[in-house]
C-alpha cells in the first residue's frame, strides 16, 4: 500500500532503499532457556545517492526477529507521543477464512507479514519526524548491540503506566473537543473495518466451497464422456475447464488476503490515533491538577494572612481545641506557601506550553495521517474492486468456454 511519491523531500527514503526481502526459519533458545521456533526477517538496505552517479551502491543486510520490530515500535510510541506511530502487522493471523491457515508459522502467513514488516518501516523512513531518530537508523544499519542502544535511552522509564487505565481512574473536566471526537472516531473506524474484514471473510468461505464444487461438474462430465461417442470430446473438454475454474480458488483468495492485510493496517491504526489522544487527555488531567493544586495552596496562605478560614477542615478544629498557631508559626507557612505557589505558577506556565506545543504537532501529524488514509483506502478498495471484477469475468470466460464445447458436441 506504501507509496514512495508520497514521501517528504528530507525523508530517509530519499538516502536509503529499504526492504525486508526475506524471511527465515530459525530455532534458538529464549530469555528463559528453553527452546523455540521462530522467524527471522532480512532487512537490505542501500545507499541511493551512488545509484546517481551512475554507480552501483553495495547492498547492508542484517537479520532481526519481529520481537525487535516491536522493541522499536514501542520505543517510538514513547518517544513520539505527539505522532500516529505506524502500526505493526498482526502477530497471528485473525479475520481469515477457514481454509487458510492462521498458524504463525504457514509460508503464506509468513510471506504477508513480511511485507507487512516492510510496509511499516518505510512508513517510518517516510515520516518526516520519526525518520529522523537515530535508533530507528540504528535498527537498520547495526545488527549488534541494538537492544542495548534502544534500552539506554531508558525509554520504558518514560511509559506512563496511567495511559492505560485512563478511562477508569482519571476524569478530565475541560476535554479538547477535537481529541474526544477523534478518539470516538478511532473507535468507530476500528469496529467498521473489524466488521469488513468478518463479511469478506464469511464471503470468502462460501466462495471457496461454490467454486470447489464445480469441480464435481469436472468429475460428472469425465465421467458422462466415457460413455459418449460423439458427445464424449465436448464433455471431457468442459470437465476440464469446470477444473480449472474450480482449483483458481486458491489464488485468488490467497490474493484476497493481501487486500485484507491493506484494511487490518488502519485496523490497528485506529489504536494509534487513540495512543495519542490518551496522551493528551493525560496531559489536560496534569494540567487540570497542577492548576486545583495552586488554587488551593493559594488559598490556604490567604487564610493564614487574614487569620480566617473559608471551608471546614480538620487542621482548623484542632487549632479551635488546642489555641491558635503563633504570629512566627504562622509566617514561617505564609513564607513555605509562597515559595510552593511561585514553584506551582512556573510548573503551570511550563505546563501550558507543552500542552500547546503536543495540539500543534500531534494535529499537524494527524491531518497528514487522515490524507494518508484517505488516499490508501479509497486506492485499496478500487484495487479490490477491479479483483473481483476480474474474477467474474474469469468465471464468465470458463463458462463461454464450457458452452462452445458444448455446442461443438
Amino acid at each position: 500500500m506504501f507509496r514512495s511519491e508520497d514521501n517528504m523531500e528530507d525523508c530517509l527514503l530519499k538516502k536509503i532503499e529499504i526492504s525486508v526481502s526475506e524471511a527465515e526459519k530459525r530455532t534458538g533458545r529464549n530469555a528463559v532457556n528453553m527452546q523455540e521456533t521462530y522467524t527471522a526477517y532480512l532487512i537490505e538496505t542501500r545507499a541511493v545517492e551512488s545509484q546517481t552517479e551512475g554507480q552501483c551502491s553495495p547492498v547492508d543486510s542484517l537479520w532481526r526477529r519481529y520481537s525487535e520490530f516491536e522493541l522499536l515500535r514501542n520505543y517510538l510510541l514513547v518517544t513520539f507521543p505527539h505522532i500516529v506511530v505506524p502500526p505493526l502487522p498482526e502477530k497471528r493471523a485473525e479475520f481469515v477464512w477457514h481454509k487458510l491457515s492462521a498458524d504463525n508459522m504457514d509460508p503464506d502467513f509468513v510471506e504477508r507479514r513480511r511485507i507487512g514488516l516492510e510496509n511499516f518501516l518505510l512508513r517510518v523512513a517516510s515520516h518526516p519526524i520519526l525518520c529522523q531518530d537515530k535508533i530507528f537508523y540504528s535498527f537498520l544499519t547495526q545488527e549488534g548491540g541494538w537492544k542495548e542502544m534502544v534500552n539506554e535511552t531508558g525509554f520504558q522509564l518514560k511509559a506512563d503506566s496511567r495511559l492505560k487505565a485512563l478511562s477508569a481512574t482519571f476524569r478530565v473536566k475541560n476535554p479538547d473537543k477535537r481529541f474526544t471526537e477523534l478518539k470516538h472516531y478511532s473507535d468507530e473506524l476500528q469496529s467498521v473495518i473489524s466488521h469488513l474484514l468478518r463479511v469478506r471473510a464469511r464471503v470468502a468461505d462460501r466462495l471457496y466451497g461454490v467454486y470447489k464444487v464445480h469441480g464435481n461438474y469436472g468429475r460428472v462430465f469425465s465421467e458422462w464422456s466415457a460413455i459418449e461417442k460423439e458427445m464424449g470430446d465436448g464433455l471431457q473438454s468442459a470437465g476440464h475447464h469446470m477444473d480449472v475454474y474450480s482449483s483458481s480458488i486458491d489464488d485468488i483468495l490467497e490474493e484476497e488476503e493481501h487486500y485484507a492485510d491493506q484494511l487490518k493496517e488502519y485496523l490497528f491504526y485506529a489504536e494509534a490515533l487513540r495512543a495519542v489522544c490518551r496522551k493528551h487527555e493525560l496531559m489536560q488531567y496534569d494540567l487540570e491538577m497542577a492548576a486545583q493544586d495552586l488554587t488551593s495552596k493559594k488559598q490556604q496562605c490567604e487564610e493564614l494572612a487574614t487569620g480566617t478560614v473559608r471551608t471546614f477542615s480538620l487542621k482548623g478544629m484542632t487549632s479551635k481545641l488546642f489555641g491558635q498557631e503563633t504570629p512566627e508559626q504562622r509566617e514561617a507557612k505564609i513564607k513555605v506557601l509562597e515559595e510552593q505557589i511561585h514553584e506551582g505558577e512556573e510548573q503551570l506556565k511550563s505546563k501550558n506550553l507543552e500542552g500547546r506545543d503536543f495540539v500543534k504537532t500531534a494535529w499537524a501529524d494527524i491531518e497528514r495521517f487522515k490524507e494518508q488514509k484517505n488516499r490508501d483506502l479509497k486506492e485499496a478498495l478500487i484495487s479490490y474492486a477491479v479483483m473481483q471484477i476480474s474474477m467474474c469475468k474469469k468465471g464468465i470466460q470458463v463458462w463461454t468456454n464450457a458452452k462452445e464445447c458444448f455446442s461443438k458436441m
